[in-house]
């Protein structure tokens, strides 16, 4: 099983499925759908288990606002790239590659 790490804030939104989409820069576990996913926090503590439905790359300068759906909202592409590169440690923009999860939780 893949998994996946949230930060301290997510884990409360996807339980209640106000979180159903994940983007993520280099995927290095190849995620696809139909994989099963163990969900945890960032210290390693698992919170759900959810199974991929959809899987899609696009620049973030191409996100459609189905892309969007189920995932955290932004102010503007600002915030939202400055956020990416917090998260990766590296320079993120309106080219940055990225890989659109969408997922439902494991009853």
């Amino acid at each position: 099983m893949k998994s996946l790490k949230f930060v301290d804030n997510l884990p409360s939104k996807i339980l209640a499925g106000q979180k159903t989409s994940t983007w993520r820069i280099d995927d290095e576990k190849n995620i696809q759908a139909g994989d099963q996913l163990s969900l945890s926090d960032l210290s390693g503590n698992e919170f759900a288990q959810a199974k991929v439905i959809e899987v899609k790359e696009a620049a973030f300068s191409d996100l459609s606002e189905d892309d969007k759906l189920g995932h955290e909202q932004y102010k503007n592409d600002e915030e939202m790239y400055q956020q990416f590169a917090h998260y990766y440690q590296k320079p993120v923009g309106p080219e940055t590659k990225v890989k659109i999860i969408k997922f439902e939780l494991m009853k």
